[in-house]
């Protein structure tokens, strides 16, 4: 099958989000050697944290990741951390990218940044590509395959990968619902939604830790993966490390399924979607659940927990995307949507809480 115009595409890169590309190009020099002096940049699309660049020279092709510009949450960007756990997955989990050279030097474009292989592929946003043709059984298919990958990377062996002492597994969903609730109150605004019901019912029904303790992505949904241009149906990248640690994985499985509209849910919240879960063929959050119990042999007792925390965590990356914008540390305009955002998924969270909507 052929899809090459499919293909997840940079563009040019964006105003304010650029840097010196000479002073790059002799930094990198010794460390890829050959002749990079006609070295191009461009910029991936999507994405509102962590920045993605694309490097060609010739038939070569590398990716730069970097912080935001303009982000006060340094912990949420640590392009060391994400450096060391692609390291640790490779030749392990064939799904990310090959880890090439970290760089703490400021003096070259401001910040930290990593460079990693370029896994070229079809990545779906908040629709369907019109020309992909995929029936309902091959989107239910797909998606099933999506999740999949994330049982997985929950299956890795931490030993095997050298991760056993990476992060602190033990109390991870309390340090999570501390943690969120202490950058929601960072990041308020005058403007800002209320979310005292929410963080109360979260701290009251918090469950106990499954027992399990597992890699996890922390942000895994369908812009973070690349699906094969030949085979659109299979996993072949899976992206943005920035929030991986070592934790639960029924909170990481929380993460993305706050991501999950389906076709039952409310207009409000399916309009304000992010990926195209709510279409024909995908199957339900209930779906998903038993089958990650089935891939993982994990008993996922409390859902409305973990969906509700996948949904609050959610608001919370908004309030802070929108807080950066409010206080002028960004021109992106993208980010002025975001207060909207917060206040969509907050009403989720006070539907679930009264038991108004369906796994």
């Amino acid at each position: 099958m052929n899809n090459s115009s499919l293909l997840d595409k940079a563009g040019d890169v964006r105003d304010g989000e650029g840097f010196d590309l000479d002073v790059l190009k002799q930094y990198l020099q010794p460390v890829l050697g050959g002749d990079i002096g006609d070295m191009v940049v461009k910029q991936f699309p999507g994405g509102h944290s962590n920045l993605t660049y694309l490097l060609s020279c010739g038939s070569e092709q590398w990716v730069l990741r970097r912080p935001p510009f303009g982000s006060t949450v340094k912990s949420a960007h640590d392009m060391s951390r994400e450096f060391k756990i692609l390291s640790a997955l490779d030749n392990i989990f064939p799904y990310g990218p090959v880890p090439i050279h970290f760089c703490d030097d400021h003096s070259i474009i401001g910040c930290d940044f990593y460079l990693m292989t370029y896994i070229e592929g079809l990545v779906i946003r908040r629709e369907y590509p019109a020309n992909l043709h995929l029936s309902p059984d091959q989107i239910r298919q797909q998606l099933f395959n999506f999740f999949d990958v994330l049982s997985e990377l929950h299956s890795v062996d931490l030993v095997e990968a050298g991760l056993d002492t990476f992060g602190k597994p033990v109390g991870y969903v309390q340090r999570q619902i501390d943690g969120w609730c202490r950058r929601w109150e960072d990041a308020v605004t005058p403007d800002t939604v209320n979310c005292d019901i929410t963080i109360k019912w979260l701290y009251d029904n918090m469950p106990k830790e499954s027992g399990k303790a597992s890699v996890i992505h922390n942000d895994y949904k369908m812009d973070n993966v690349i699906f094969s241009l030949e085979d659109p149906l299979k996993v072949i990248g899976v992206l943005d490390w920035e929030m991986s640690t070592v934790g639960d994985p029924l909170m990481d499985l929380g993460c993305t399924l706050g991501y999950w509209t389906q076709i039952s849910d409310p207009d409000f919240f399916r309009e304000s979607r992010t990926m195209p879960s709510d279409i024909e063929g995908a199957p339900t959050r209930s779906e998903i659940i038993t089958r990650f119990q089935q891939q993982t042999g994990l008993a996922v007792d409390n859902f409305p927990f973990y969906f509700c925390f996948g949904l609050f965590r959610l608001a919370v990356i908004g309030q802070q995307i929108y807080y950066r914008y409010y206080h002028g540390l960004t021109k992106d305009q993208r980010f002025a949507g975001f207060i909207k955002k917060s206040f969509v998924l907050q009403q989720m969270c006070e539907l679930i809480i009264s038991g108004k909507i369906e796994n």
